[in-house]
This record gives C-alpha cells, structure tokens and sequence, in this order.
C-alpha cells in the first residue's frame, strides 16, 4: 500500500487560484496512477483528473478541463494540481488517490486514498 497525504487546500475567492499536492510514501511511487477526486456538500465523490505512471498521460473530466492541471514529479513522489479560474461549485474536499487502472474514473479503482483537503471557494 502506498500511503497519500493532501495539503494545499484553502479558502479562496471566486477566480483565483490554488494548488494542491498529494505526497505519498511507502510502495514505489511511480508504480501507480494517481487520481484527484472530490467530494462536495451533499454529493458523491466525483473524478477529476488522473496522471500516469510517468505522467506522459492525463485524464480530465470535462468540467475541469482548462482550468486545472495535474503533473506528478516521481522523484519526489509527490502529484500537484493546479487549479484555476475557481468557481463556488469548486468547493468540496479534495482526495487524491492511488490506483494501478489507467483510463478509469471510479472511485473503486483506486486502492489507496488521502485524508483530503477542503477548498472553499467564496463568491
């Protein structure tokens, strides 16, 4: 098992910016796609984006596409996510996860999962 830990989070207003890190530890980082997934108030956890094992491939769902990017920097084992242009409907906690699918957005794929982080955005 990979172990993650999320951190960036925050409150932020509407149109700025924040950028998340997912830092794992344990099993061979570059072993495992690694998935951003969210949750907000009252609703299910959601995909985002995922990265590949070298990070040469991403996956984003469509209502972050544009605004967000994810990269990974296996030699320090930690995955980022830049995230842009921040709406209200962005606010929910942020997960990143670990799976060994690529090209999957379900939650059930992924084995090993952070803490998550919340992001508020005000509007």
């Amino acid at each position: 098992q990979v172990q993650l830990v999320e951190s960036g989070g925050g409150l932020v207003q509407a149109g700025g910016s924040l950028r998340l890190s997912c830092a794992a530890s344990g099993r061979t980082f570059s072993n495992y796609v690694i998935g951003w997934f969210r949750q907000g108030p009252g609703k299910e956890r959601e995909f985002v984006v995922a990265i590949s094992w070298r990070g040469d491939r991403t996956f984003y769902a469509d209502f972050v596409r544009g605004r967000f990017t994810i990269s990974r920097l296996n030699a320090k084992n930690t995955v980022y996510l830049q995230m842009n242009s921040l709406k209200p409907e962005d606010t929910a906690v942020y997960y990143c996860a670990a799976g060994n699918t690529w090209g999957t957005d379900r939650p059930a794929d992924f084995r090993s999962w952070g803490q998550g982080t919340q992001v508020t955005v005000s509007s």
